[in-house]
């Protein structure tokens, strides 16, 4: 992967999590990486853990549901790198979300679980997409979720979020190919992070990990390998697709 060596690389929800993995790969590849995150605390750890292991980074504190954070955001990563070339839509609501009917979720909810999660990656797009063009270059990569094509119950909010996503990596991928970036999504499965989610219990971790055809429990390193897949040329003329990450638990 040393021809991400240089590159710029924007990682939102990067302060933990698989957001944090992905920061610390592509630092570790050479990218230069802006952490973008609301979390400043765990933000300026990850920056400090790649600053010591050599690697280049910065924190920007960014809501990703804001038009402007978002664009502050891109402006921030130019200023301290001089470009962006990469962008990773890792940021989400998932964690506090709690399980319930379609019918209990207010309107309120709804609202907050797409406008960061779907809205988000909409807005982090927007913003970095006019520098990707003036260098005729760029990668972007969306995180949707293997949910979509399960249908988990009780949780429309985040499964309808992440379904967008996929129509939306489609979308942007025609409009920006004449630029030469790429658009692509990661659908993972349950992912066990140092992050706490009441929605999972150890009894739904066992039941997932006997549905894959690669019994483990998954985690953020079993994500890193497709995202560094998408950022480099090996994947020049893949775009607007979106691969499943789960151990074999869904076949598309």
């Amino acid at each position: 992967m040393s021809e991400l060596q240089g590159k710029v690389a924007i990682v939102t929800g990067a302060a933990q999590g698989i957001g944090r993995a992905i920061a610390l790969a592509l630092s570790g590849a050479g990218a230069n990486v802006v952490v973008s995150d609301l979390n400043d605390q765990k933000g300026e750890a990850v920056v400090a853990e790649i600053r010591g292991q050599g690697g280049k980074a910065v924190f920007v504190r960014t809501d990703v549901s804001s038009e402007e954070s978002t664009r502050e955001m891109a402006e921030r990563a130019v200023q301290e790198f001089g470009r962006i070339d990469i962008l990773v839509n890792c940021a989400a609501i998932i964690s506090t979300i709690q399980l319930k009917p379609f019918v209990e979720i207010s309107k309120a909810e709804w609202d907050k679980i797409i406008g960061v999660n779907l809205t988000g990656t909409f807005l982090a797009s927007k913003a970095v997409v006019p520098h990707m063009q003036k260098n005729n270059w760029g990668r972007i990569i969306n995180f949707a979720s293997a949910t979509v094509f399960t249908g988990r119950p009780l949780y429309l909010h985040y499964v309808s979020s992440k379904a967008g996503i996929i129509g939306m990596t489609r979308g942007i991928a025609k409009e920006v190919g004449d630029y030469n970036i790429t658009v692509n999504a990661i659908a993972p499965g349950l992912t066990i992070t140092e992050v706490d989610r009441g929605t999972i219990s150890p009894e739904r971790n066992k039941i997932m990990i006997n549905s894959r055809c690669i019994k483990k429990e998954q985690v953020p390193s079993d994500i890193v390998g497709a995202v560094m897949f998408f950022a480099s040329d090996a994947s020049s003329f893949i775009t607007g697709q979106t691969m499943v990450v789960d151990g074999g638990h869904v076949f598309l």
